[in-house]
């Protein structure tokens, strides 16, 4: 596994102020066309991305009861599909507990979620709409 940071989910508990937030107040622009989250491409080859918290707290499959869960999940997105497993298996190995293991999404990618030895929240994915250079900088949209 290569050390660095894909993208950072905020949960967030309504997603039209958040997205007016960073959207008209501070200037940002969304680089994705789905309603239901939205994606920021940071100048660092990391992605932002705000979705609603319940709907976060779901996917990675852990209780939102505010003081387990802080509404932020991390990800590492991989080169290819096979590339989540491996991480996977490489994580369990190190103590980590895998909380939703890797499955195919209905967005066209395969991803799951584990937990490090503190409960914090990562999600192994692999987009195929999205690209990471030879340093590890994600971009949305392919290459």
């Amino acid at each position: 596994m290569e050390q660095r940071l894909s993208l950072i989910t905020l949960g967030v508990g309504d997603l039209a102020r958040a997205r007016r937030f960073y959207e008209d107040g501070l200037g940002w622009t969304k680089g994705n066309h789905e309603d239901e989250v939205a994606f920021y491409q940071l100048g660092n080859g990391v992605v932002l991305a705000l979705w609603a918290r319940d709907e976060l707290a779901h996917d990675a499959r852990v209780a939102d009861s505010g003081a387990t869960f802080s509404g932020i999940s991390i990800a590492y997105n991989t080169r290819s599909h096979d590339e989540v497993d491996e991480v996977m298996t490489q994580v369990v190995a190190a103590g980590g507990t895998v909380t939703k293991p890797p499955e195919e999404q209905v967005w066209g990618g395969y991803s799951g979620y584990f937990s490090d030895p503190d409960g914090h929240p990562w999600e192994v994915a692999f987009n195929p709409g999205w690209s990471i250079d030879e340093a590890g900088h994600v971009s949305l949209g392919p290459a």
